[in-house]
This record gives structure tokens, C-alpha cells and sequence, in this order.
């Protein structure tokens, strides 16, 4: 691609704060794709050849005008949390980077209107000292943005509760087509489908309304098993207990508890856990949930602690992998949906076939109102067919795999990816948007 435009890209863009320098450029083409020993190798060289960093929605106009005419892709990116190459220019171009976009616009009753950069956990903070809280966030809740959790993400802590993105966790969103007069879109509804977990593939999108749950204190308690089968048993039955309320209910197999070093001394060695956050006044039922699955309470953390200290959650989700990362280059991870009436067998299937080569972290989570055995099984990587191997294997027997070693929407992603490419040739007519990313 000719880079002719970028000499001329300060002056027609006057004020808007851009970047070429090489190590900006480096650092700000990048997400967390080194999750994946495919993706790393993969997308290692890619990288944008301007990064544009605009402070509101009229300098995001100026800047997709100035692409259209330009003809330069255009990749948003929030804080660069993403697994999957989501924030990644596969054609190089402009990264536009939405952080500065950090302004909480509205808090009113059950709901939060922000700018797409205001970070997770900021939106949280205040949410709590007003009495609300976040209902689903992921485990990079500190750093993620809002807008890239809503483009790039689909579950989380709460979902246990309230489900992924697609029940009814986001509100409204505004989004900017790539146009020659770019159209500030409205979008509400069914509508809503086209933009989440879209990669930015079928709009950029700049401001988000997503509701938001009453406060709860919430216990964090580590509840310890002998076997992984009683830890998955005790978080069905945890969860199934509509008395209880909850926010995490993760079963761990050992031994990657051993990889969490700050929890090393409150966690017993060769135990099987749940890590769990349950409204406070439950833990006399929780354990005697756990009782019943041969499970004990370990550690527990009052709620006089909550975001005081490190949380459970940290240790959940696909920090789980990241914990194990640390322990180990060689692990990496699949991201698989077990059925809820055979999870068991599936299990023993599994673990008879792969062993310790596949160490089991469930996510019990609601989607669609189903109560559902989701999967984050961190795998110990060897070579890319073996992977495909595994992940072949685990969809033989029913096992679905969202697969997080590609960057594509419709092989790993779990939007209506159909729908989306009738959005995205409508908003994005010369396909500039995020290129690579959709087929």
C-alpha cells in the first residue's frame, strides 16, 4: 500500500493527534493474540502504518472521511485485551485508537450511557458508589474498555447471572459508518446483533448503553474437592439454587491452581477448587451445597475486601490462561461448550484421551436462560495439529469449540455472522473496516 497519504494526513486532519513513529506503531497494532502459539506466529510482523488517536466523535467522523477518500483500512482498538487479533490491521493502514473516548456520559437507574474508551472497571468504581453495579464484565475488567469488551468480547464475571452480550446486556450503541459523508448511526434492538463481538468489522462504534445490576456485597469463597467431577457437580447445583446469588461459580482442576502464586498459601495442594463471589449471608448454603459433593470451604474473602485486595475473578475467565502462561510458554487454551446433560461423560472422554495434556476450567454461565457447562481448558501445545487434532476430537463427541486460534468472526467468533455482512456492505461499501476479519 502506498503511504503517500500519511504526508498529508496532520495537515487534513489538523489537530487530531496521530502517530508514526515505530514503537507506538508496534505497540499499538497489538492485542493479546500471543495467547495463541497460531495466532503468534501468524501476526507477529502485522502492524498499522499510522495510529490516530481522536478525542470525540467529530474527530472519529474526520478520520473515517479522511480514510474513505484515502481508501486506508481502519482498525479501532480500545485497551488491546483481546485474544484473537481482534485490534490487529492484517492490511496495515490506521489503527484508531478509542481510548481517549473516556467520558462516562450518564448513570441513571439500571442503566450506564459512556463514551466506547471508559474502562470496565472505572464504569464499576463509580457504578458502586452510586449503588449499581456492572453486570457482566471479563477478567480484564481493569483495563478493558467498555467499547472493546462490547466489539470483541461475549461473557464474563456475572454471567452466571445475567448471561453473555447477546441477553440483553447492551442498551443502544452509537456507530459511524466508513463512508464518503460517514452516518452517525443509532442503533437499538435487533439491530444490536450486527455490532457485538463484530470486531469493529461493521462500524466503529463510539458511545454504548449497557444496564446495570443493584449493588450486592459479595463473598468470595474457594470451595476444595478431591475430585473434579464433584467440583463441576457442586457448580450446577450452586447454580441451579436461585436462593443464592451469584456472580462466579468457576470449577478449577488441578493442578493449574498451583499456577495462581499469590493464592499459594490458601489454597491446599492436589485439590480440585471452585472459585465462587455469592452475595453476602450465603455462605451457610453454599455450604452445604458443597457438603453434599464431597467439597469443603476453603478461603474465603469478606466483602469488607472486595476490590480491596486481589480477587478470586482474577484467577477466572481467560486469566485462568494467563496464570498458566506464566507458569509455562507452552500452554495455551480452546474455549469449548460441553452439553449440560452429558458434560460428565464428555469429560471422562476427554480426560481418558488427553489426560493432563487438556486441564479442565469450566465457566458456569446462563445464556438464553439455559443454565450452561461452558469451557476455557487450557491445553499443552506441541504442534498446530495436535491442536486441530484435540479440538477435532472434542467436536466429535458434541463438544463445541469457539475456536480462539483465528482471527476470523465466522470460525471463532459467535455473532450472526450472516447478518453482519449485509451490515457491513451496507456501512463499510469500500470494506475497510477491520479487513481480514470477516469473510
Amino acid at each position: 500500500m502506498s503511504l503517500t497519504w500519511r504526508a498529508g494526513a496532520e495537515a487534513d486532519l489538523d489537530g487530531v493527534l496521530l502517530y508514526t513513529d515505530e514503537e507506538t506503531l508496534e505497540k499499538l497494532s497489538k492485542d493479546f493474540y500471543w495467547y495463541s502459539p497460531v495466532l503468534d506466529k501468524r501476526l507477529k510482523d502485522k502492524k498499522a502504518d499510522a495510529v490516530i488517536a481522536p478525542k470525540n466523535e467529530r474527530e472519529v467522523e474526520e478520520v473515517l472521511a479522511f480514510a474513505y477518500r484515502h481508501r486506508i483500512p481502519v482498525t479501532a482498538r480500545g485497551a488491546g485485551t483481546g485474544n484473537y487479533g481482534q485490534s490487529i490491521p492484517l492490511q496495515g493502514g490506521i489503527v484508531l485508537d478509542l481510548s481517549r473516548l473516556d467520558r462516562i456520559v450518564e448513570i441513571g437507574d439500571g442503566y450506564a450511557r459512556v463514551q466506547c474508551g471508559v474502562k470496565l472497571g472505572v464504569l464499576e468504581k463509580t457504578a458502586r458508589e452510586q449503588g449499581q453495579e456492572l453486570r457482566i464484565y471479563p477478567s480484564t475488567y481493569a483495563k478493558a474498555t467498555v467499547g472493546g469488551f462490547v466489539s470483541g468480547g461475549s461473557g464474563g464475571v456475572g454471567s452466571i447471572t445475567w448471561g453473555s452480550l447477546w441477553d440483553g446486556n447492551v442498551l443502544s450503541a452509537v456507530v459511524y459508518s466508513l463512508e464518503e459523508q460517514p452516518q452517525r448511526l443509532e442503533i437499538s434492538g435487533e439491530a444490536l446483533v450486527d455490532y457485538i463481538h463484530n470486531y469493529g468489522t461493521t462500524g466503529i462504534m463510539t458511545e454504548v448503553t449497557i444496564p446495570l445490576a443493584a449493588k450486592t456485597a459479595w463473598t468470595q469463597v474457594v470451595v476444595q474437592f478431591d475430585e473434579f467431577e464433584g467440583a463441576l457437580q457442586f457448580g450446577e447445583a450452586l447454580s441451579l439454587d436461585d436462593s443464592v446469588p451469584k456472580r462466579l461459580v468457576t470449577p478449577i482442576e488441578w493442578p493449574l491452581p498451583s499456577f495462581f502464586k499469590p493464592l499459594q498459601k490458601v489454597l491446599s495442594p492436589n485439590k480440585h477448587v471452585v472459585f465462587t463471589e455469592v452475595a453476602e449471608g450465603s455462605l451457610t448454603q453454599l455450604s452445604e451445597i458443597a457438603a453434599s459433593f464431597k467439597g469443603e470451604v476453603g478461603h474465603i474473602i469478606g466483602p469488607e475486601m472486595y476490590r480491596k485486595t486481589i480477587g478470586l475473578s482474577d484467577f477466572t475467565w481467560n486469566h485462568t490462561t494467563l496464570w498458566a502462561l506464566k507458569a509455562d510458554s507452552a500452554y495455551t487454551y480452546l474455549q469449548a461448550g460441553f452439553e449440560p446433560g452429558r458434560y460428565l461423560e464428555q469429560l471422562r472422554t476427554l480426560k481418558a484421551m488427553f489426560g493432563d495434556e487438556l486441564l479442565m476450567h469450566f465457566e458456569w454461565i446462563r445464556s438464553g436462560g439455559q443454565l450452561l457447562p461452558n469451557a476455557l481448558p487450557v491445553v499443552r501445545f506441541t504442534t498446530e495439529e495436535r491442536l486441530y487434532h484435540i479440538i477435532a476430537t472434542c467436536r466429535s463427541i458434541g463438544v463445541e469449540i469457539y475456536d480462539p486460534h483465528t482471527w476470523m468472526l465466522d470460525n471463532g467468533g459467535r455473532g450472526a455472522v450472516v447478518s453482519m455482512q449485509l451490515r457491513k456492505q451496507a456501512n463499510d461499501p469500500l470494506s475497510l473496516l477491520n479487513p481480514g476479519k470477516i469473510g
